[in-house]
């Protein structure tokens, strides 16, 4: 059984970074791509193993986790990426605007 690229997703960074709070969504339906689609994804992730890291080298690190999907068909990340103290202040990740060419 092959497993969907969500849940591959959903379990390298679960192994990677024991997140403490992680969000995994598919938002290939906000975008002109067929239906039942996984090429855009938003993740939330809370892990202390990001302190001390900046904004770009916590990307870098997923990216570089997910290349296998990312050369493959998963098109865009959304990343929100925090330490638990930051998540605490967090008050919201906001929500992804609809794609320019779904209805265009």
């Amino acid at each position: 059984m092959t497993l969907q690229v969500q849940k591959v997703i959903e379990n390298k960074l679960k192994t990677a970074f024991t997140p403490d709070f992680l969000q995994v969504l598919n938002e290939s339906h906000m975008h002109a791509v067929p239906v039942n689609s996984e090429t855009h994804f938003k993740l939330v992730i809370v892990s202390d193993l990001f302190e001390g890291m900046r904004p770009v080298q916590r990307h870098q690190r997923v990216y570089k986790l997910l290349s296998e999907e990312l050369a493959g068909g998963v098109h865009a990340l959304a990343l929100h990426i925090f330490t638990s103290e930051e998540w605490q202040e967090q008050e919201r990740v906001l929500s992804s605007p609809a794609c320019i060419g779904k209805n265009g």
